[in-house]
């Protein structure tokens, strides 16, 4: 491979590693573990490749590599006459965290329909002057509306590919 790409590569699964040890609540080298296998691609990666490129011991990979199983994060295949296992992302655990994301919006634009509706009724009985400004909640429905139906066309899209 290109020198050029494989130092691109190396940044990227740190700065992907961080960004995912810090929403998953990962373990640093579990999280270099799932930007190693992502960046790798569907081919998949094998335990000495991880061991190689990560630069970490035999059994700090096994031990992230085991727990990410356990997590569904990953999956993994063997090709015929080969007794290495290639470890690929599980496309399930996608899906599961965009259900995750979207609960959260749901959760989040019930809760600022409801504030809204507050702050509209108290408008009625407030003076102009303490009146509340509905813009940000406006807006923010919006967005969420928005985000939530954008994440519902790429999950089907990518529901439909996975059949």
């Amino acid at each position: 491979m290109d020198q050029d790409l494989v130092e691109k590569k190396k940044l990227l699964i740190e700065k992907l590693g961080v960004f995912i040890e810090k929403r998953d609540n990962l373990a640093p080298v579990a999280a270099r573990i799932l930007s190693y296998i992502i960046l790798t691609g569907k081919t998949g990666t094998t335990f000495e490749d991880l061991v190689t490129d990560l630069c970490a011991s035999k059994s700090t990979i096994s031990t992230h590599l085991n727990h990410l199983l356990d997590l569904k994060s990953l999956n993994y295949f063997t090709k015929p006459g080969d007794r290495k296992k290639y470890y690929i992302l599980n496309r399930d655990s996608i899906i599961q965290n965009m259900d995750k994301m979207i609960q959260m919006w749901k959760a989040e634009l019930d809760l600022h329909l409801e504030i809204k509706q507050y702050k509209k009724d108290m408008n009625v009985v407030l003076d102009d002057e303490s009146k509340f400004e509905m813009t940000f909640h406006d807006d923010y429905i919006t967005y969420l509306n928005v985000v939530m139906e954008s994440v519902v066309i790429l999950k089907e899209k990518l529901t439909e590919t996975h059949s």
